[in-house]
């Protein structure tokens, strides 16, 4: 038996020998991993538990006695006997002036009773008029929809206290009471108590040990979030997963795992829960870990000892071809010398070492291959960009003189001829792929001024180009487009004046050409389309790409075009070019 199994492993391939040696491996830790990773989460919830538990106990009974003695405040309020007699008077009274002296007698003993609770921000009174008669440090007017809010609400409970929850116009938690007149036993409306409450102080003077964990304190009833305004948990999920006794879940909101434990209020009826983010929890775990680890140690020194004895005969011929990669690796391709001495099993390892040498023979040609061709590409590719440059520019000036010998006499189209002549002058005599930026702007001149003639008055050019930058080298014929472009799309497209102003600037080791135009300007998604030519346009949107390529086929990839624009603001096409003080350094770029 023990010699079939030998025989059946030794004509294994390699990867059945791996699978089978991994399965083994992920099977052994698995198992044991998992089932004490399990006993050591269960039994770290169960504390986290606890602990919560006993801390959010001692925080909602501290909160539930001062909400308590605040109710017995709002009672003292509405039934002390100058509170009701000043409201008496002033549901009888006519006169503003006395109203004013009841106001503040009125003020004063409000002051009085319940000025010095440190968790009341103001005590808001009103008398049948509505007129606010307010005390406090931290008074505020409120909106006409927040007092008819608790108006409503004190009505209903018929003199009966009423928790107001905080809003967006006002944070404070207010106990609201209809004032009744008990003089006679009448029970007539005198009035109506607002009593704001500072809510987030209260919970933080019996919350502060839950700093240590960055958890929570969130007070919510019926799926109406009482503390804070922003609950991490949302509102869907407290009113659904919160009801009945005390308890704790695991909740994920937002990609964050949340340990929430959670009890109800006896006399507010309210539901108490502290939110704490799982990942802060987890110092505690180190000890469960430990246990883990001790467990893992075993099982890796028995799987460590057979996949040693297992995998010695699969990693020597791996090593050694892995010895041959790094020599390739490193560049130095002219070291890398097959050699034959080498001797393995006729297996896939043996296959690899035979497959890699023939690989690296044909590396070696293809990339003598392809450096030719790629001279050979750049060279072609460049002659083919200028050269569909140059009938684009000239396709458009005739069209400018068209339109201006139908529109205008035959004095302006002569000074247009002439400045026509000297555009083609500049394309056949400079030969050149790079000239002096003194030079463009000429080419750039000649053609505003036939532009000019044609457009009048709504066409104007501002150009701001230091003395220092005129004998920097530029490629030819790249300004000329993006001023066409600014053009058709200003001036034909709209009626209206059309202002360009052409600057240039150094930083760095770079020069920026700009063009700026007030057109209608370009769409965010079709300025990337402008630049790979995939706009088909009036306008010059392939020569803005061949412009972009023919740049970075010059200088390089961080040079080119780049385009800032804004609907109905205008255009700012920029050209990146490099700062060079001699064209020469520019020209051994190309050679």
């Amino acid at each position: 038996m023990k010699n079939k199994i030998h025989s059946f492993y030794s004509r294994l391939k390699i990867k059945h020998k791996m699978i089978l040696l991994l399965t083994f491996i992920l099977f052994a830790f698995s198992s044991g991993g998992l089932m004490v990773l399990q006993y050591a989460f269960h039994v770290y919830n169960e504390e986290i538990y606890k602990q919560s538990a006993q801390s959010l106990s001692v925080s909602s009974n501290s909160i539930e006695n001062e909400l308590i003695k605040l109710e017995r405040l709002s009672f003292q309020l509405t039934t002390d006997i100058y509170v009701q007699h000043y409201l008496q008077q002033l549901k009888s009274s006519t006169s503003n002036y006395e109203q004013y002296i009841i106001g503040m007698n009125l003020r004063k003993r409000l002051l009085e009773i319940g000025g010095s609770d440190k968790y009341i921000n103001s005590i808001q009174m009103y008398d049948m008029n509505s007129y606010d008669y307010s005390i406090g440090n931290r008074q505020v007017i409120m909106h006409e929809e927040r007092v008819k809010q608790i108006m409503s609400q004190a009505k209903e409970h018929k003199g009966g206290a009423r928790w107001v929850f905080p809003g967006d116009a006002d944070p404070s938690l207010l106990i609201t009471r209809e004032i009744r007149a008990y003089e006679n036993i009448s029970l007539d409306t005198i009035g109506v108590l607002a009593l704001r409450i500072n809510i987030e102080e209260l919970a933080k003077d019996f919350t502060n040990s839950l700093k240590d964990y960055n958890a929570h304190l969130v007070i919510f009833h019926e799926g109406d979030v009482v503390y804070p305004l922003e609950s991490p948990i949302s509102k869907e999920k407290l009113k659904v997963n919160f009801t009945g006794d005390s308890g704790y879940h695991l909740m994920d909101e937002e990609r964050e795992q949340y340990f929430v434990t959670y009890t109800p209020a006896e006399y507010t009826n309210w539901t108490y829960t502290i939110i704490t983010p799982f990942s802060n929890l987890f110092e505690a775990i180190t000890y469960v870990k430990n246990a883990v680890f001790i467990v893992n140690i075993g099982l890796f020194i028995i799987i460590l000892y057979l996949s040693i004895r297992l995998m010695n005969g699969i990693t020597a011929p791996i090593e050694s071809l892995n010895k041959k990669m790094k020599i390739v690796q490193s560049g130095e391709l002219d070291l890398f010398v097959e050699t034959n001495k080498e001797s393995f099993y006729q297996d896939e390892t043996a296959e690899m070492h035979d497959n890699f040498n023939v690989m690296m023979r044909q590396i070696n040609e293809l990339i003598t291959e392809n450096y030719k061709k790629q001279l050979v590409i750049k060279d072609s590719e460049f002659k083919t960009l200028q050269a569909q440059i140059n009938p684009h520019f000239l396709y458009n000036t005739l069209e400018s003189i068209n339109w201006t010998a139908k529109i205008e006499k035959q004095e302006k189209i002569s000074k247009m001829a002439e400045s026509l002549g000297n555009l083609l002058r500049s394309t056949i005599s400079m030969k050149e792929p790079i000239i002096p930026l003194n030079k463009e702007l000429e080419i750039v001149n000649n053609y505003l001024t036939i532009q000019k003639y044609r457009y009048e008055e709504r066409l104007s050019v501002e150009t701001n180009i230091p003395s220092y930058l005129l004998t920097i080298p530029v490629p030819k014929f790249v300004l000329q487009p993006l001023v066409e472009n600014s053009i058709r799309y200003s001036l034909e497209k709209r009626i209206g004046h059309c202002a360009i102003k052409i600057v240039a600037r150094k930083a760095d080791d770079f020069m920026f050409l700009e063009v700026t135009d007030n057109g209608p300007g370009i769409e965010e998604g079709s300025v990337t389309q402008l630049l790979r030519g995939e706009i088909s346009s009036t306008g010059t949107g392939l020569g803005l790409k061949n412009i972009h390529e023919r740049i970075q086929l010059l200088f390089g990839e961080k040079y080119g075009i780049h385009i800032m624009s804004e609907i109905e603001k205008g255009t700012t096409i920029q050209l990146i070019l490099p700062y060079k003080e001699e064209s020469e350094d520019v020209q051994c770029v190309i050679g």
